[in-house]
């Protein structure tokens, strides 16, 4: 049930599985979802249907979530905004919202969510950066970032869920926080941005490394090195960032990443899978439905590591693979073969 302090009313901004699994979470409150499709046509089947029958089959849209193309439709009276857009889309979507707002259709929201788990291409921002360069000023204190382990689908199921809700603001952060909480998904606060945009973000890559490992047919030895050393590198560059460390041993960082490197519905975890088993890039994209934002965060997060002149040997070794055309066996040759050094020493 919605209580008093509770926003009554929330737009969401994509309906891909992830956008949908949210509104059918929030709706599940008895609050008021507007989903926003970019597609009318999608809209128009999400409305008909009551079901994202391409992006998240056999969970039904509750009377309580409302579909529409129109961003003036979606933003009309809404007191949270939860951008679920993929990256490379979240800036045009965020100047048009500004528009929006700036000219006085809508008041200012309690909060702008992202629960986007990527980097922008070319300015290296991360999507609460982009927010604070297209949003109105007013908005900066405002600004928040949903992340953790969880896959659309099992929260759609009711499947137990724990992620965090991060802002600068700490009332924010609460007000959020009684937002997304139900008795299946747990909601932790922290004032870690940073820390939770990153580990969101670069888990993606590591799932890539762990899927060619395993479609290479390495065992779970390796795997585990993959993901323990990937961790490293993650929270090497976060540190490096601003981030605090205990925030990438945390949902947002360690739990993300286990999960995405580890699970059969992780889209990044599929992408490398492939590539192990010799399928080239254009060709496993073209066959997906839904965005691997690990394959663009992956050059993304390796330009970052060139910024910041932080060692990350997995995700050089990605990148090589994903636009240098490395052969997959050859990049986990390259990292047996590295010089051998201490473990700890990343901070």
């Amino acid at each position: 049930m919605v209580n008093e302090m509770t926003p009554s009313k929330v737009c969401v901004l994509g309906a891909g599985s992830w956008g949908t699994a949210l509104s059918v979470l929030l709706a599940s409150k008895g609050i008021k979802v507007n989903l926003w499709a970019r597609r009318e046509e999608h809209a128009t089947q999400l409305n008909s249907t009551r079901e994202n029958a391409k992006y998240l089959p056999g969970i039904k849209l509750s009377k309580n979530i409302a579909c529409t193309h129109k961003l003036s439709e979606a933003l009309s009276g809404c007191e949270v905004i939860l951008f679920v857009v993929p990256s490379h889309g979240l800036r045009e979507v965020t100047k048009k919202v500004s528009k929006i707002i700036e000219n006085g259709q809508e008041p200012l929201p309690l909060a702008i969510v992202s629960a986007v788990k990527g980097i922008e291409q070319d300015t290296l921002f991360t999507m609460i950066d982009v927010f604070q360069q297209e949003l109105p000023a007013e908005l900066s204190g405002k600004l928040a970032v949903l992340s953790g382990p969880s896959f659309a689908e099992e929260v759609a199921q009711k499947v137990p869920t724990a992620v965090t809700v991060a802002s600068t603001k700490a009332s924010v952060a609460t007000m959020l926080q009684s937002l997304f909480a139900t008795h299946y998904f747990r909601v932790y606060t922290s004032s870690d941005v940073v820390g939770v945009q990153l580990g969101g973000a670069i888990k993606n890559v590591m799932a890539i490394a762990v899927g060619i490992s395993d479609g290479l047919g390495f065992g779970t030895n390796t795997r585990a090195a993959l993901i323990t050393r990937g961790l490293a590198e993650l929270t090497r560059l976060a540190v490096r960032m601003g981030a605090n460390p205990l925030t990438l041993a945390g949902l947002a960082g360690l739990g993300d990443l286990v999960l995405t490197c580890t699970g059969d519905l992780s889209r990044n975890r599929h992408v490398g899978l492939e590539l192990g088993k010799g399928k080239k890039l254009p060709q496993i994209l073209s066959e997906m439905n839904m965005v691997a934002e690990g394959v663009k965060t992956t050059k993304a997060v390796w330009q970052l590591a060139q910024k910041y002149e932080v060692e990350m040997p997995i995700t050089e070794h990605v990148y090589a693979v994903l636009y240098r055309d490395l052969d997959p066996k050859d990049a986990v040759k390259h990292l047996l073969i590295r010089p051998p050094r201490p473990e700890v020493d990343f901070l």
